[in-house]
This record gives C-alpha cells, structure tokens and sequence, in this order.
C-alpha cells in the first residue's frame, strides 16, 4: 500500500522490489517461463561461442526479451482469468487461446530472428 508520505525514490525501490518479486515467482512456478528461460540461457552461451556481433546481441536479446514478457503476460492473463470463472467457459477460453497466440507469435518472430543469426555461421 502507498504510504502518501514516501518520496519518489522510495516509491521507485518499491516498485523495483515488486517486479523483482514477480520475476521470481514467474521463475519459481511456471514452467513455460523456466523453459523459455533456459532456452535464453543456451542462447547466450551460444552467442559467445560463435562470437555474434554487437547487433546480434542486441537482436537476440530483444528476442528472448520479448517472448518472455509474453511468456509472463500469458500468465497474468490465464490467472486472471481463472480467478474471475474458476469454472471453464468458452468466453474464458477464447481469451486464453488469444493470449497464448501471442506468446506463439512471439516465440515465430524469435526463431525467425535466431535463424537469421546462427544459420549463416553454422553454413559458413
């Protein structure tokens, strides 16, 4: 709960402890963030033996960025779901199957990017 009398930095660390606080949880219970994770990791150890350049880098960190926030995104939205119907309705369903469409995007545009990095050096 915000207390009127913090200051704008205070506020900030709260809210970086917060983040911090989900980015745990998400690593610590689901199971598609510890994959994704783990891929990110291979990836990076990958990205230093082949030696990728600087926009490599830059291209494959937003890659892994970017199917992880959807990764985490796709969480909150099944939770929140279930939380609201427990029960399952085709309503409910149809939001599920739309987040999780998102997260399928992202993971074609990541392999689509790391594709377009690591084929050239593996014909090479």
């Amino acid at each position: 709960m915000k207390n009127s009398k913090d200051s704008f930095v205070v506020d900030r660390f709260k809210s970086i402890k917060y983040a911090l606080k989900g980015l745990w949880m998400l690593l610590r219970s689901e199971n598609s963030i510890k994959l994704q994770f783990g891929i990110g990791i291979a990836l990076t150890f990958l990205g230093f033996s082949m030696n990728i350049s600087t926009s490599e880098w830059t291209a494959q960190f937003l890659a892994i960025g970017l199917v992880m926030v959807a990764e985490g995104l796709n969480t909150s939205v099944e939770k929140i779901a279930n939380f609201i119907h427990p029960e399952y309705h085709e309503k409910i369903g149809e939001i599920k199957d739309i987040s999780a469409g998102a997260v399928a995007i992202a993971a074609l545009v990541s392999f689509v990017i790391g594709f377009l990095i690591y084929l050239p050096k593996f014909i090479n």
